[in-house]
């Protein structure tokens, strides 16, 4: 009782005084244990009131000094890893709201979510004060006062682990909070916070629970059944993992955006990473609550995920053009689709396990068509034979296909030159199948898939070339010419000059048509100078002798040359080239 009249702390003065401190303690409650079973009569009565009153007068100061030991012997911990995140971490969210001019680019989105790290004990209190941290547990526990200490150690840790949160920069906001946020700034939040979750789940809590389990590995308050460990655990951890998933709730309800679904993933990649530690963590009924809070969290991501890929499909499935794209190039949504869905290939597990639920997935059965004859039946039946072995995943990425081929399809319709349409149809499957091909969506999609689109931009280019060319090979057949005469010459003349006008008017439009892909553009070049330079030498040739030179306006070599400066985007015009010709000549 000498250190009831001071305010110094006993174990801050003299460890050892605080050793002898509690065995003193530990002889009164013993005392009063003996007098208990005794009969005793009152001045013995009056000896054990005054024993007790001794036992709860050092119960309040031990209490005073555990939790005071606990704050001023707490370690900081400075984490390795950088969670500073300005605001310039964002994405310039004006360029993939929409389907505009700027291709997705998934190369500064996905942020590196290790998975499988492992857990880090550390000392979260300085260790040389744990064993008189335990005798003081040991001795409340013993004298009926376990309850009062694991509140004090509540209430300790409790306040260590949210100065730990604000260490790492995590902000107690609330649901409304996160919700009333701009993209941008909410961009950076997630970062910070999933590093921050990963960092807090497998150091803090891990190295919290070791805590617990050294102070009171050994106490047990009657009846309960769970250690006291764990209760402590439990208790002054939940504050702190509930505010963590109350930011990933948020998160979940939040507005569907597709531009949003990496950083979801993301999202979603800590919390299924954690839920294994957390049930290690949380094993007993005392934990149950978190176990179940984290996992209907998980499950709230994992369906917002769903929800808003499918947002995603139906933004695709909708988008519409009022005009049709310039030069029959790769459009906009073609790439913004191809570059997204090739950036969700790193996130395949995830889209596995929150796809794996939902029933309502369309296969690819590609009801857009094809020019002038529809898919091969076998291509579809490779198809359906393979469907029950494809992942979730391929599933919705099929069907994403199969809707942006169907809305290609309709802006194909805003040309009305139908050989332009035929080349925006080649243009953009090839552009489709040469990015699966060319990445992890090869894996995923399948080289059947492949190959069906190869065939059809193949289509698409020999109807191109039946659009723009047949009429004017027709113009070099021998059909209608007589053998001899001025008919017959005339005739020759009028089929020249009219062959010359149509190719004109093929360069003029064609220059400024696009096909971007250089080993494409050189292939269907080569496919229409073969069949047009050969067929005008046969012409010219077999007539030579009926044809003035003059009417001559072109070489075949001339002819293979302006065929070279087509699709290039640039429109340009034959007519200059002939007059600077003729004054050459001149």
């Amino acid at each position: 009782m000498a250190w009831e009249g001071g305010e110094s702390m006993i174990w801050e003065c003299d460890p050892e005084a605080g050793k002898e401190y509690l065995k003193a303690v530990d002889e009164a409650r013993k005392l009063a244990e003996s007098l208990e079973s005794l009969n005793l009569s009152k001045d013995e009565n009056e000896l054990l009131r005054n024993v007790n009153g001794v036992i709860r007068a050092s119960m309040a100061r031990i209490e005073e000094e555990f939790r005071h030991m606990l704050v001023h012997n707490m370690q900081n911990f400075e984490p390795e890893l950088s969670f500073r995140s300005t605001e310039d971490d964002g994405l310039d969210v004006n360029s993939i709201v929409s389907f505009g001019d700027d291709e997705f680019d998934g190369s500064v989105q996905r942020d590196s979510v290790s998975r499988g790290s492992e857990v880090v004990v550390m000392d979260l209190v300085n260790p040389q004060v744990i064993p008189d941290l335990k005798s003081i547990a040991d001795l409340m526990f013993d004298s009926n006062y376990g309850r009062e200490c694991c509140q004090a150690f509540i209430s300790a840790r409790k306040d260590a682990l949210d100065d730990c949160l604000f260490m790492l920069e995590i902000e107690k906001l609330s649901i409304e909070d996160v919700l009333k946020m701009e993209w941008v700034s909410l961009n950076s939040r997630i970062r910070r916070w999933t590093k921050a979750m990963k960092l807090f789940v497998r150091v803090y809590l891990a190295s919290e629970k070791f805590l617990c389990e050294q102070i009171f590995g050994q106490s047990q308050t009657e009846p309960e059944p769970e250690p006291v460990s764990s209760i402590c655990f439990s208790e002054s951890s939940k504050a702190s993992i509930l505010q963590l998933l109350k930011f990933a709730e948020a998160i979940s309800i939040g507005p569907h955006q597709p531009e949003n679904l990496l950083k979801i993933l993301d999202v979603y990649e800590v919390l299924s990473d954690l839920m294994p530690d957390i049930s290690d963590l949380y094993s007993d009924e005392n934990g149950s609550c978190i176990r179940t809070e984290f996992q209907h969290v998980l499950t709230r991501v994992g369906d917002c995920v769903k929800a808003t890929f499918i947002d995603f499909e139906n933004a695709v499935g909708t988008n519409t053009s009022n005009s049709s794209f310039p030069g029959g190039g790769n459009h906009h949504l073609t790439r913004y689709v191809m570059n997204y869905i090739k950036t969700l290939t790193e996130y395949s597990d995830s889209l596995n396990a929150c796809f794996k639920d939902h029933e309502q997935v369309v296969d690819d059965q590609d009801s857009s068509s094809s020019p002038d004859t529809s898919p091969r039946n076998d291509n579809d039946d490779i198809n359906n034979e393979n469907s029950s072995s494809l992942s979730s995943m391929a599933l919705h990425f099929r069907s994403l296909m199969s809707i942006l081929e169907n809305n290609l399809e309709e802006k194909s319709k805003l040309y009305k030159d139908e050989a332009l349409r035929h080349l925006f149809m080649m243009n953009n499957i090839n552009y489709m199948a040469e990015k699966v091909k060319n990445s992890e969506l090869r894996n995923i999609l399948g080289d059947d898939w492949i190959r069906k689109r190869n065939w059809k931009f193949q289509q698409y280019a020999m109807s191109y070339e039946r659009a723009t060319w047949s009429t004017i090979l027709n113009l070099l057949r021998e059909d209608g010419l007589s053998s001899s005469g001025s008919t017959y010459r005339t005739l020759l003349r009028e089929r020249l000059q009219a062959f010359y006008t149509a190719f004109e008017d093929i360069y003029k439009s064609q220059t400024g048509w696009s096909i971007p892909n250089s080993q494409l553009r050189d292939d269907v070049r080569i496919s229409m100078s073969l069949k047009v330079i050969q067929a005008y030498r046969n012409f010219v040739g077999r007539h030579t002798n009926h044809i003035s030179e003059k009417y001559i306006k072109y070489s075949a070599d001339d002819l293979e040359n302006y065929i070279m400066d087509l699709f290039e985007g640039a429109a340009k015009s034959l007519h200059s080239f002939h007059r600077r010709k003729l004054v050459e000549v001149s």
